[in-house]
């Protein structure tokens, strides 16, 4: 099927109260926020349903089937990020979606599993105090999050900081950047609590370079070991906990190897990739260390 809107529905209730905003009035990811116009990421097979779920400066294409985005679309103005909004951990079901569509606390209580960001925090937090606080907000919707290690260690600091460091190449090209962040859903990835625990994530960056649309992307994993015990890790270390995660590892990829694992599809993204698939294939995947170590010339 087609991408929908979200259907029309009353507000799903919020734990602990009332929900605070409809959210009827956003407006969403802006596709030519860079001038060149960069598509949502949408599922190369029709039979892939999607919901089209608009907040402020970002959109998340949702999968109901899965209770997980397939894939979201942030745009950041650098210039104008709003540093100083406080955190807030109130995360919310997305009343346009019957809560049992979603992948709500019940997945993450009492165990080591975080809600993780996929439109990171910051990213859409920009312009007015109201609309960055609005933004701030929209963010804490379980719509944007999905199941991760609560491992902390050098790949997830990468991976946190990939925008800052991004929007600090791009500081001359007034720091704008696009940000399309998702899962990698396979089929074969463990349940837990009526969800599939994705083990990968991707992220794919497009910007401005010399005039020109360029672009960037990477992948977090956090399989485990399974060099150590297959039957094991993929099965579950016990019964009735999180299917066990190992520590993030983060690589730099070409988008279109992206694009081949989420199959999804990227607009002209693929061929503006600045770190192009005609890489040896040692060098096709490449491990991150540092951000010294990201390709940002074709």
């Amino acid at each position: 099927m087609k991408p929908t809107d979200p259907p029309p529905s009353p507000p799903a209730p919020r734990a602990g109260g009332p929900r605070r905003d409809p959210l009827v009035d956003r407006t969403g990811y802006d596709e030519a926020f860079l001038g060149p116009v960069v598509p949502l990421p949408l599922p190369v097979r029709t039979s892939v349903e999607t919901v089209i779920l608009p907040y402020t400066h970002f959109t998340v294409v949702f999968r109901p089937d899965r209770r997980l985005a397939a894939s979201t679309a942030v745009c950041i103005e650098g210039g104008q990020l709003a540093e100083d909004v406080p955190r807030e951990d109130a995360w919310e079901y997305d009343p346009r979606l019957p809560a049992e569509q979603q992948a709500g606390n019940e997945i993450y209580r009492n165990n080591s599993l975080d809600r993780g960001h996929l439109v990171r925090r910051l990213d859409p937090v920009w312009g007015p105090a109201a609309v960055a606080g609005r933004a701030n907000t929209d963010t804490f919707h379980y719509t944007n999050a999905a199941p991760q290690s609560d491992l902390f260690n050098q790949g997830k600091r990468l991976w946190q900081g990939l925008e800052n460091y991004l929007l600090d190449h791009a500081a001359e090209f007034d720091r704008r950047l696009t940000v399309l962040t998702g899962p990698v859903l396979h089929d074969s990835d463990p349940p837990y609590r009526g969800v599939q625990v994705p083990l990968r994530f991707w992220k794919v960056a497009a910007f401005m370079q010399d005039g020109a649309l360029a672009a960037t992307a990477y992948v977090l994993d956090q399989s485990p070991d399974l060099s150590r015990d297959a039957e094991r890790a993929l099965a579950g270390a016990t019964a009735g906990a999180p299917p066990p995660l190992g520590p993030f590892r983060t690589y730099q990829v070409p988008v279109s190897d992206v694009a081949e694992i989420t199959e999804l599809e990227f607009g002209p993204l693929p061929d503006v990739d600045l770190m192009p698939s005609w890489r040896a294939p040692e060098d096709r995947w490449r491990r991150l260390e540092s951000f010294d170590d990201i390709v940002m010339q074709g």
